[in-house]
């Protein structure tokens, strides 16, 4: 089974580039500028040659789909992936732990900004921190992390172009050293629009001034196959798949061939959602880089939306 197809299964069960962040700083203690500039995609290649910067932070954000025995999948927590081998000075940003609200029957729904930034504080990351994030299965859930770190205000993240496996194909080492950086300090500037309710997405159905977009799979999109309450897609939605953004490797497609795929108003708002919110983070991540200027995760997804029959839905 290739890189792409192992993706697309683990990504089809669990939901069922950005203009360059850029920071110049001074070494003071040297009194020699250095350049840290960082895109928002970043390659193996690169990763390699900054790991040791002193304000570089790492995070892993694995979650695993796991066979059940009886004929279906589990989600399973990332952390003994992790212990069993991750980049170099790689911490774990836990999904299934205190980066979601345990509380909610939504699963991987969001904290609250404060408590998503302490975590992430507790992580390491401070407000003058870089940090490049990662996955084992084709970065959507290193995007969930991205875009909640952008919801509170923090844009220096990156994540890993390809994932883990673009790290060990180019002959990298994996460590499984355990990883506890000394504490940051990252402060909240929400910005609230970046994450929006099922009212907001009712609201938006027959807006023409609205695009909302559904990350799944078509067959989903077309009501197929259905993981949720009901088959089938948001009232109006267009369906643009995460997995369409991917090339056979598993990397994001060059952004003119991204371009492309998504063709819609740049200057006008857009919802995207999934499931659960992860797939949605990686189009809003695409669609963030290509100059989209009013992007929307619907973080419960068809989570909460295909179990409130009031809520309206289509088949195709």
């Amino acid at each position: 089974m290739s890189i792409l197809d192992r993706i697309a299964r683990s990504l089809t069960l669990i939901v069922a580039l950005f203009l360059v962040a850029a920071c110049s700083q001074s070494d003071d203690s040297a009194g020699v500028a250095v350049d840290t500039s960082m895109d928002s995609l970043v390659t193996a290649e690169w990763l390699s040659e900054h790991l040791d910067d002193p304000d570089l932070v790492v995070l892993d954000c694995t979650v695993l789909v796991e066979p059940s025995g009886d004929g279906g999948f589990s989600v399973v927590n990332g952390r003994a992936h992790y212990e069993n081998g991750h980049i170099p000075t790689a911490g774990f940003a836990d999904l299934m732990g205190d980066l979601s609200d345990a509380e909610s029957p939504i699963q991987f729904a969001v904290p609250t900004p404060e408590r998503f930034a302490a975590a992430m504080s507790a992580l390491g990351i401070s407000d003058d921190s870089r940090v490049v994030l990662y996955d084992a299965s084709g970065s959507a859930w290193a995007a969930r992390v991205w875009w909640m770190l952008r919801w509170i205000g923090f844009d220096q993240a990156a994540l890993l172009d390809g994932g883990l496996a673009a790290w060990t194909a180019q002959g990298q080492t994996l460590s499984t050293e355990p990883v506890k950086r000394p504490a940051g300090t990252l402060t909240v500037a929400l910005r609230p629009e970046l994450i929006v309710d099922k009212a907001e997405v009712l609201a938006a159905i027959g807006d023409d001034s609205v695009s909302i977009i559904d990350a799944l799979s078509e067959g989903q999109y077309r009501g197929d196959m259905s993981m949720y309450a009901r088959p089938g897609h948001i009232a109006g939605a267009s369906n643009v798949p995460m997995m369409s953004l991917l090339d056979e490797t598993g990397r994001y497609r060059p952004l003119d061939e991204l371009d492309g795929l998504l063709a819609g108003d740049r200057d006008t708002r857009s919802i995207t959602y999934c499931g659960g919110g992860i797939a949605a983070s990686a189009n809003a991540f695409v669609m963030t880089r290509l100059g989209y200027k009013d992007v929307a995760v619907y973080a419960a997804s068809l989570q909460e939306w295909a179990a409130d029959p009031s809520l309206p839905m289509e088949v195709e």
